[in-house]
């Protein structure tokens, strides 16, 4: 094998030194508070039959897409995806692309122009800030959640600009804190801005029937375009851009991630399909929604009577962040924790900066109480 360049092995170096060094994780059995399967879709046996049988109604034996969706990949489930899609979430067009990262790829790197400008949340999906830098437009970042920084970088570079994008998550990664949707789009609209929201980890959780937050707010005939993937909640894979049918024919034309890539599988199309047929059936009181939002209100009660409330971030999503300084800290603790069976893992710089390290802690319909309170105890006993 030729020798390893250099300067790459050096940038592996130095993250070794940091503690730092991302590795491939294996298979658990622990007891999952980290992924983001909210409601249990991933493993429902419903979800998997019903796919099965819609591949069997609708789809001669196939098992790829056999290209991109332009050239021979775009078979009859695209269609009915999108359909439900305009109709689940209250809009007039939407796109299907393979993954959440390509669906902002193909977004921000080609609709924002040169001479525009892009205005985005400084903690945005990694996706994004990549999307973002493909772009011809001029890109700044305001302070998480901070309407009032948002407004002064808007009054700095909106004057003679083509066109502003301002783009945040419905429900933050990294946090599981959510911005003020209502108070920010007051802010866009009156400058004749454009808002970009990506739904990621708010889909399939917030709102009655897990159609997200825009939905939830009556706010969906306002956004740009709206970003929601299927990998979460959903228990699938894939996501969709939702917009108005001139954004989706500019993206199908634009979009090189959805261009030049081939389409996905029947089934991967069809398991979409059987999941929104199991969130369309979720209501307030359906059992599987109705217990995610009852352990997210218990484990902030269990944050607050074991004394925790100093250390995490506050949330009222599936998303629960203790804040532990320290890439050797917070690995240490989180090591701890997976000895005693919970599988939680530690958030590590450069992924968040440095000092803002965090155990991630993602709450599900499937987490019991006495698990909730377990883990949280034990972490009392590491960080008070």
């Amino acid at each position: 094998m030729p020798k390893f360049p250099t300067k790459l092995q050096q940038k592996i170096d130095e993250r070794i030194r940091n503690n730092a060094l991302r590795v491939l994780p294996g298979l658990s059995d622990r007891i999952d508070f980290s992924s983001n399967d909210y409601l249990g879709f991933s493993k429902a046996s419903s979800i998997f039959s019903e796919a099965g049988a819609i591949l069997e109604r609708t789809v001669s034996q196939s098992n790829g897409a056999t290209g991109s969706r332009l050239i021979s990949g775009n078979h009859k489930l695209y269609g009915k995806v999108e359909a439900l899609l305009c109709d689940f979430h209250n809009i007039e067009a939407s796109v299907v692309f393979n993954s959440g990262y390509d669906a902002n790829i193909g977004l921000f790197s080609s609709v924002p122009q040169r001479g525009d400008v892009i205005l985005y949340d400084e903690f945005i999906h990694a996706s994004i800030r990549d999307g973002i830098q493909m772009s011809n437009a001029r890109a700044y970042k305001f302070k998480h959640n901070d309407l009032e920084n948002l407004e002064m970088l808007m009054g700095k570079n909106v004057d003679g600009v083509k066109e502003v994008y301002v783009v945040t998550e419905s429900v933050f990664s990294m946090d599981g804190d959510a911005p003020d949707l209502k108070k920010m789009l007051e802010i866009v609209e009156r400058s004749d801005a454009r808002l970009i929201i990506d739904e990621a980890h708010a889909l399939g959780v917030i709102g009655e029937n897990g159609a997200g937050m825009s939905q939830y707010l009556g706010l969906e005939s306002r956004v740009f375009a709206r970003v929601v993937t299927f990998g979460k909640a959903m228990g699938c894979h894939g996501a969709a851009v939702l917009g108005s049918s001139e954004l989706i024919t500019y993206l199908l034309n634009f979009a090189r991630s959805l261009i030049y890539t081939t389409a996905l599988p029947p089934h991967s199309l069809a398991t979409i399909l059987a999941s929104y047929g199991k969130l369309k059936s979720l209501g307030a009181g359906d059992s599987q929604l109705l217990k995610l939002l009852n352990n997210i209100a218990f484990f902030k009660s269990e944050v607050l009577h074991k004394g925790l409330k100093e250390h995490f971030i506050d949330s009222d999503s599936a998303i629960q962040c203790c804040v532990i300084p320290g890439n050797d800290k917070v690995k240490l603790i989180a090591a701890q924790l997976q000895e005693k069976g919970f599988g939680v893992k530690a958030i590590l710089s450069p992924t968040v900066p440095a000092g803002e390290e965090r155990l991630r802690f993602c709450l599900h319909s499937y987490n019991s109480t006495v698990e909730i309170s377990e883990v949280l105890g034990l972490l009392a006993t590491f960080v008070i």
